[in-house]
């Protein structure tokens, strides 16, 4: 490939804490946790991937990338220097293009300190740092409705993998099913994404290439080494009180079907890191995870590298886990792609960033909708699938999954 050589520049600024209204309102780039993460202004580099190894090109892309960049970096810290914000299609087959996006200005907060990167062609002159905080657009009202898969479709296509599951075909099968709607012109993407990042402050709130959402599912960390991954399966509704809150979260750690799920998930990242790592630990049992309109039950997974891999190279490794698309994995992609009567695109895929050392946090995109350029919004959301599930809770736990989302954009 023809590298672009690249000249990258940091430098500390004062705090800037509201990031999202730094940011482009029709093609925001961001990450960001409780106020703390990463904002991208403008591209300067857009790397496109596809097929089965569209992330090992993308990591061997983004080598030659680095390799012929110019970086000064005093700070030297998680987040500064030249990084890219990514987004892969969950589906080799999948029409989506998976990306590698290098902005031309990133502004990074941690800890209260705020840095801005700018990243130009080199040769060429360096962009300016604009750093104006654009108020939100109008506001607006988007309904989702049911897309290529109905409620009633969604049901059927359950109860037609529990069959395979009873048949040892396979034993979980990860379902998602559509709701799509359309922007009015000139919207302001950045509107959901404050909703998302005011109402989840606890999960991954991010913007790459038209995706947006807030993900409770950390895929991979990798820094200095150091790998860590939280794991989700396993689903349950807040309680309406503190007693039924409390009682859902019990109901929820005992369950023998959402335990089950869970272990599926939990073996595939751990045989997945395992090649890489000298030594890898998981939390001895699930715990529950609250979040504000769900219980997860959550592992959390923590190792070190021994084998170099970058984080680019760790989600090749990892993706798809049980947790977004089942066991055996190759199975129950043929399923998936047999029951789900569309393309995924991105949603279930790796999202996040990665830097210049190859370190890089990076999500599970859930809890999500894709924005085309012409304004047609698809959100996802999917149940895992094991031998006692029942369609109708498996529905419910889709309307639950969805409401960040259709909040979000209502």
């Amino acid at each position: 490939m023809n590298v672009q050589a690249l000249t990258v520049e940091t430098t500390a600024i004062s705090d800037i804490r509201q990031l999202i209204l730094l940011l482009d309102r029709q093609e925001p780039l961001l990450w960001m946790r409780r106020t703390q993460g990463l904002a991208g202004i403008g591209t300067a580099l857009r790397l496109e991937f596809g097929g089965e190894t569209r992330m090992t090109d993308a990591a061997l892309a983004w080598r030659e990338v680095v390799a012929a960049a110019t970086i000064t970096d005093p700070l030297a810290r998680t987040g500064t220097g030249l990084l890219a914000f990514g987004a892969f299609a969950f589906d080799a087959s999948s029409a989506q293009k998976s990306v590698l996006i290098v902005p031309r200005l990133i502004v990074g907060r941690e800890d209260g300190q705020c840095w801005v990167t700018r990243i130009w062609e080199t040769g060429t002159e360096p962009p300016e740092i604009p750093l104006t905080l654009h108020p939100l657009g109008a506001e607006y009202r988007l309904s989702l409705l049911p897309g290529a898969m109905t409620a009633e479709a969604y049901r059927d296509a359950v109860a037609e993998a529990v069959r395979r599951i009873a048949a040892r075909d396979v034993s979980k099968i990860v379902l998602a099913r559509d709701l799509v709607g359309h922007l009015p012109a000139e919207s302001d993407a950045r509107r959901a994404l404050t909703q998302l990042a005011l109402g989840y402050p606890d999960c991954w709130t991010f913007a790459v290439d038209g995706l947006i959402g807030s993900s409770p599912e950390t895929l991979i960390r990798a820094s200095q080494g150091e790998v860590n991954a939280r794991v989700l399966a396993g689903t349950m509704s807040r309680g309406a009180d503190a007693e039924s809150d409390a009682e859902a979260a019990l109901t929820l750690a005992t369950s023998s079907k959402d335990g089950d799920e869970h272990e599926f998930a939990v073996q595939s990242v751990v045989a997945s890191l395992r090649p890489h790592t000298s030594h890898l630990t998981a939390s001895e049992v699930p715990f529950t995870l609250k979040l504000p309109n769900l219980w997860h039950l959550a592992t959390d997974l923590e190792g070190t590298l021994s084998d170099g891999s970058t984080s680019l190279d760790l989600i090749a490794a990892l993706h798809p886990t049980a947790a977004v698309a089942g066991t055996p994995t190759d199975t129950a992609l043929a399923v998936i792609r047999e029951l789900e009567p569309f393309d995924r695109g991105r949603y279930a895929g790796p999202v996040g960033w990665v830097g210049a050392d190859g370190d890089g946090e990076w999500a599970i995109a859930l809890r999500c909708a894709q924005i085309s350029p012409t304004g047609d919004v698809t959100a996802y959301a999917g149940c895992g699938i094991v031998l006692d599930s029942e369609p109708d809770r498996e529905l419910a736990e889709t309307r639950m999954k969805f409401r960040p989302v259709v909040e979000a954009f209502g």
